[in-house]
């Protein structure tokens, strides 16, 4: 029985291979590239949900899998200013059972933005800006700005056990069980 996780990136593996040792310690975790069916830098709450979403369903499918989990970055925009943030997307092979999750938000620096509007990946115009090297596969943006107190990781777990209170507890979300559409 195995989660995949839409991504290679250690630092999406990883914070999903942490909260599933805790929730369901039975369950192996590991990566598979599987594409997100959006830009590489989503912009909208809406294309960055669509990224995760398409990402776990796409893990689901594959053979052996359990769960599959898609976690995507993006960035939204209000008035003029830039937000970063994550969805985190967990479907559950079989019955369709399908749970979602924002991660906390982080201002994009105003130096950033216009670049990530413009169709740059934001980790690539951050590792520019602070002279660091494959931001994404680490700490990422938030921990680079946040001086490590808020990491990538944690930021990406912390939504994940979010989207899996459901899973956790059914009886405490019936229609969340009840709206489920088969995935195959």
């Amino acid at each position: 029985m195995t989660v995949l996780v839409g991504s290679l990136n250690p630092g999406k593996v990883q914070p999903v291979r942490d909260v599933f040792a805790v929730l369901f310690p039975e369950l192996e975790v590991s990566g598979a590239a599987v594409p997100s069916g959006v830009r590489d830098q989503p912009v909208g709450v809406g294309e960055t949900r669509r990224g995760a979403v398409n990402r776990a369903r796409r893990a689901a499918r594959l053979p052996g899998a359990t769960w599959g989990v898609g976690l995507e970055g993006g960035v939204r925009v209000e008035r003029g200013r830039g937000w970063l943030f994550g969805v985190v997307a967990a479907a559950r092979a079989g019955d369709g059972l399908l749970l979602t999750a924002r991660t906390a938000e982080l201002p994009v620096p105003e130096a950033a933005l216009p670049r990530v509007l413009a169709g740059e990946e934001l980790g690539g115009v951050m590792d520019e800006l602070l002279g660091t090297h494959d931001l994404k596969r680490g700490a990422g943006t938030v921990g680079a700005l946040t001086g490590g107190l808020v990491t990538r990781s944690a930021v990406w777990a912390q939504a994940l056990a979010l989207a899996l209170a459901p899973a956790l507890h059914p009886g405490f979300y019936p229609s969340v069980h009840a709206a489920r559409t088969n995935v195959r």
